[in-house]
C-alpha cells in the first residue's frame, strides 16, 4: 500500500517536470523544422525521450492495478528511461557552465541553426535573444537531471512492489496448502469413526 502511494506520487511528479521539457524542446524542434534544418542530437534526444516517457507515466498511472501485477517489467522500463535521460542530459552538458546573462552561443553557436549563426545571417527573429535560448536549454538540462533521479527512484519502488507482491502470493499459497491439509486430516478422522461405528453395528447381539 505504501509502495503504491509513493509510486503514484513520483509518477505525478515525473509528469509535472516532463511537461515543461517537452514544451521547451518542442519550441526548438519547431524552429528547426520551419528553417528546414536537421535538429541536433542535444535537442532531439531529450525531446523524444521526454515525449515517450510522459506517455509511459500516464499509462502506468491509468492501469495501476496492472502495473502492480507486472511491477518487475515496469521497473525494467523505468531503468531504460533512467539510462535514456542520462544520454539526453549528457548531450546537453555544454550548457551546464554557460553564463546565460551574456551567452555568445559557445561551441554550439553554428549548430543552433535558426537560433544561432544561421538565424543571424537570415534575419530570423529566433536568433535575436541568445540568452533566452541559453536559459531554456539550461532549464531543460536541470529538469533532465531531475528526471534521471525520479526514474531510478520509481524503478526501485516498482521493484519493491514486485517483491511485496511475490511475498504475499507465497503467504497465500502456504495458507491455502495448510487449509487443505487440515481439511483432509479432518475427513480422514471422520472416516475412521464411521468405519468403527459400522463395524460395531455389524457385530451379532446375543440375547440370554
Amino acid at each position: 500500500m505504501i509502495g503504491s502511494i509513493f509510486f503514484i506520487f513520483n509518477r505525478l511528479t515525473e509528469i509535472t517536470f516532463l511537461i515543461p521539457i517537452i514544451g521547451m524542446m518542442a519550441y526548438f524542434v519547431d524552429g528547426y523544422l520551419h528553417a528546414n534544418m536537421i535538429t541536433p542530437p542535444y535537442i532531439l534526444v531529450l525531446f523524444i525521450v521526454s515525449v515517450i516517457a510522459v506517455f509511459w507515466c500516464i499509462d502506468t498511472l491509468i492501469r495501476h492495478s496492472t502495473t502492480k501485477r507486472s511491477a518487475a517489467f515496469v521497473s525494467f522500463v523505468d531503468m531504460l528511461f533512467f539510462g535514456a535521460f542520462i544520454a539526453g542530459v549528457y548531450q546537453l552538458r555544454f550548457i551546464a557552465t554557460a553564463d546565460c546573462g551574456n551567452w555568445d552561443g559557445g561551441s554550439v553557436y553554428f549548430s543552433l541553426g535558426p537560433f544561432g549563426a544561421y538565424g543571424r545571417q537570415s534575419g530570423n527573429d529566433l536568433a535575436d535573444d541568445l540568452n533566452k535560448t541559453c536559459r531554456m536549454l539550461k532549464t531543460c538540462f536541470a529538469l533532465g537531471i531531475m528526471e534521471v533521479l525520479f526514474f531510478i527512484w520509481t524503478a526501485i519502488i516498482a521493484l519493491f512492489m514486485y517483491r511485496s507482491s511475490a511475498s504475499e502470493k507465497t503467504v497465500v499459497r502456504e495458507s491455502t496448502t495448510v487449509r487443505r491439509r487440515s481439511h483432509s486430516s479432518r475427513r480422514g478422522h471422520g472416516g475412521g469413526h464411521g468405519r468403527r461405528h459400522s463395524s460395531s453395528s455389524r457385530r451379532p447381539h446375543y440375547v440370554v
